[in-house]
């Protein structure tokens, strides 16, 4: 029996932005009955969304996170190896990026079963794109110390790689830390260095501003007049 195949599906950033979703992807995902799943909570409201060519309830879940053992994977592939197509599905953006679920399609790729990324939205890519920085150069760090001291040398380490490479350095934050986060950049780095913050991408509350350090820490009301607490959000630097 041969393999079925692995969609990598892109889910929306926010809330009410199902049209974010090209049909295409949408039509690859309505038939599926697997799916290996982020939250499953989350996944399921999504895939209501979706319109699904069946009910939920008969769809199959399986659970994939940062505390899912390596040896718990196999299991989560079953269903591919067994010949039926699944769907990995993250909470938020692209599958595999920044995401655990890269773990998985690695091993998909190592017992030869059929990986279609589909197409869809990034926040890593969206906020890149909008913030006018160096597009050309990039390093995605995932998420720094949530220690208020240890952030601020984590911010002038990326900011010295910056410097070093002409690179922009990117990052993410758990959206209840993303005032402190933006206080201590303004305190840690440079005045000259361009700090960026994209919150709430691809939703009707979308706010993307691109600054010096020194006009953030001056208070351009363009900058510090945007409340960002439980919003997500994109934190860019070029040095």
């Amino acid at each position: 029996m041969s393999s079925g195949t692995l969609y990598l599906i892109p889910s929306t950033l926010g809330p009410g932005a199902i049209d974010t979703i090209p049909d295409r992807t949408l039509a690859a995902i309505r038939p599926l009955r697997h799916f290996v799943v982020e939250t499953g909570k989350v996944a399921r409201a999504f895939l209501k969304e979706v319109g699904l060519d069946h009910r939920l309830q008969e769809c199959h879940y399986y659970e994939l996170n940062k505390r899912t053992p390596d040896e718990a994977l196999p299991a989560l592939l079953e269903p591919a190896l067994a010949g039926q197509n699944v769907g990995l599905l993250s909470d938020a953006g692209a599958p595999g990026v920044a995401d655990p679920g890269a773990r998985l399609i690695r091993l998909a790729h190592h017992h030869g079963v059929r990986v279609v990324p589909l197409v869809g939205p990034s926040a890593i890519l969206l906020s890149l794109m909008a913030a006018g920085l160096n597009g050309q150069s990039f390093t995605f760090h995932g998420y720094l110390s949530p220690k208020r001291p240890q952030l601020a040398k984590d911010l002038k380490r990326l900011e010295a790689e910056s410097r070093r490479h002409k690179q922009t350095q990117l990052w993410i934050e758990a959206p209840y830390r993303n005032q402190a986060t933006v206080e201590v950049a303004v305190e840690a780095l440079s005045p000259g260095t361009l700090f960026s913050v994209a919150a709430d991408l691809t939703t009707e509350t979308e706010w993307v501003h691109t600054a010096p350090v020194a006009e953030w820490k001056s208070g351009d009301p363009s900058a510090t007049g945007a409340e960002l607490q439980k919003r997500p959000a994109m934190f860019l630097l070029l040095a």
